[in-house]
């Protein structure tokens, strides 16, 4: 018993930014590899034969997803983090569990009531909103699933304030697992309840592609539980009640709305483009998503890890009064961001086919396209993060809420024309996603440039520059290791497509990071230290 209480506290201990990012990069690509698992299995059960089933699949969660992030999601972390930080560092702990408990149950009252709803208008959502160009068929199959998944915006609420919680408090080992346990369950719907549940003898499910819609529910409820045990030793205090009256509260109610609307806004483009993507053909609404999909991991692994990582500490300098610092903090984690964005989106262009192949076996070549597009937001969604977070540091919901609503508009418009008017269909949406991130980034800072004097000073630009040009000189290694490597015929599956792929990026990295050194970039300094360490201590130690 006391050596599981040790495990608990070492992995319930506070950890500083850098280790905190190590951890949550780490745990999002694990997460993202058991995503990419999720997705090949279904893949290979459905795309080639059912690929309507897969888009019914698909659909069904734009609602449910939408619910979620208009009402809990990245509003949470940035809304009540900074004022339940605040009253944690001054000690008035009373408050800090009042206002926590007040969250979970209103959070959990208002997403019950809207997963009801979704319940109840689940066919009409499905024909008029998320898949009108779907099948009968199909739009019968995703307002199925969709009321079975109703249930995630109730269950991911609470979750998400016991996980704002603990990322408050620099907590991030079970805030971490969370999502992987979410992966798993989703799995354990596709290999196990597919193939129907019988429980002594008696067939409680037939089985089918509703049984992936189980899976994501028991991921829910085990995400959920895995949250909860990450609160122990905290002291959380919980009540049964909303308490009116906190002052926190009462803040965090003020900037919510703000937030809430801005990401839910910002979800609304999913649901134009998928409505655009059921009119196209079978399957576009599966391969644009897997498109997106693939697109998103690097951002998840650097933009938004890295930005979560550094929310916190960024909140504290404004606390302490030390824009300086606030200043410091956000210049250093921008050019970090920037250094591992730039030539990850620049391999991933060149080497798409390989990362489609992880999917698909054989590869897919509208997938392959779509991404080649998508490849150039990789960087400006994994800035957009840190960007929009400077704002809210300064609890300033409303700024991002007034950009969102232009680049929402932005976007949607460049999506019909291009998609629509251009018929460029699934390249249309493409170009219109990579087009706002640049526009909203740019916007952005902008902005953020005038409140913060010296921000993007000289050698920050300088900087820039210099990894503008090292991601240049990678993209023409990548391009050559492409050729050299190149996926053959019997490349049909991932075992045959991964070494290749790994040698690709192993070496256009190893040209980006020498290029780097050799530009006196000082974010690379870490990586060559440790290098040294481990080739040349084995060394020593021979030696000594």
């Amino acid at each position: 018993m006391g050596r599981v209480s040790n495990v608990m506290a070492k992995a319930n201990s506070r950890l500083n930014v850098k280790m905190a990012a190590v951890l949550l990069a780490s745990s999002s690509l694990f997460s993202s590899l058991l995503g990419l698992l999720r997705d090949r299995l279904l893949n290979s059960n459905y795309y080639g034969t059912l690929p309507d089933y897969l888009d019914a699949y698909t659909a069904a969660f734009l609602i449910p997803d939408f619910i979620f992030f208009l009402l809990v999601s990245g509003a949470l972390s940035v809304t009540f983090i900074p004022v339940f930080t605040d009253r944690m560092q001054a000690g008035n702990k009373k408050s800090a569990w009042e206002l926590s408990s007040s969250m979970i149950n209103f959070m959990a009252l208002i997403t019950l009531v809207a997963s009801l709803l979704i319940i109840i208008f689940a066919d009409q959502l499905v024909q008029y909103v998320v898949g009108p160009g779907l099948h009968e068929e199909g739009r019968g199959l995703a307002a199925s699933m969709m009321r079975v998944i109703a249930i995630n915006p109730f269950l991911f609420a609470i979750s998400s304030v016991i996980a704002s919680m603990q990322q408050a408090v620099g907590r991030f080992t079970f805030y971490t697992l969370a999502p992987m346990i979410y992966n798993i369950g989703i799995i354990i719907g596709l290999v196990f309840f597919t193939n129907g549940i019988n429980i002594f003898g008696w067939q409680v499910f037939d089985g089918g592609i509703m049984g992936v819609a189980l899976g994501v529910v028991l991921g829910s409820v085990m995400q959920l539980l895995v949250s909860i045990i990450g609160l122990v030793g905290l002291g959380f205090d919980y009540d049964f009640k909303i308490h009116w009256k906190n002052h926190g509260f009462r803040s965090v109610l003020g900037l919510l709305p703000a937030r809430s609307l801005d990401q839910g806004i910002d979800y609304v483009n999913s649901i134009v483009e998928t409505n655009l993507a059921s009119r196209i053909s079978q399957g576009a609404i599966r391969a644009y998503n897997q498109a997106l999909t693939l697109h998103s991991v690097p951002i998840n692994l650097i933009g938004v890890a890295i930005s979560t990582a550094a929310f916190p500490k960024m909140t504290e300098r404004l606390t302490q009064g030390r824009p300086d610092l606030f200043r410091q903090e956000l210049q250093t984690i921008l050019r970090v961001i920037i250094w591992l964005a730039m030539p990850t989106a620049v391999i991933t262009y060149f080497a798409r086919g390989y990362l489609v192949n992880f999917l698909f076996n054989g590869g897919e070549a509208v997938v392959a396209d779509t991404l080649g597009v998508l490849a150039t937001a990789i960087l400006f969604r994994s800035i957009y993060h840190i960007a929009s977070r400077s704002f809210y540091a300064q609890q300033d919901t409303k700024t991002p809420l007034y950009i969102s609503l232009f680049t929402i508009g932005l976007n949607i418009t460049l999506a019909i024309l291009f998609s629509v008017v251009l018929n460029m269909q699934l390249w249309g949406l493409a170009m219109a996603q990579s087009t706002v991130a640049l526009v909203e980034v740019v916007i952005l800072f902008t902005i953020m440039s005038r409140r913060i004097p010296k921000l993007f000073d000289v050698a920050f630009v300088s900087a820039i520059s210099r990894m503008l040009v090292a991601s240049i000189l990678t993209g023409i290694v990548a391009y050559i290791s492409v050729k050299v490597f190149e996926l053959s015929a019997s490349d049909q599956s991932f075992l045959s497509t991964f070494p290749k792929f790994a040698l690709i990026a192993g070496i256009s990295m190893s040209a980006y990071l020498y290029i780097s050194h050799r530009m006196k970039l000082k974010e690379v300094r870490p990586i060559i230290s440790r290098l040294k360490k481990i080739v040349f201590s084995p060394i020593r130690n021979l030696w000594s």
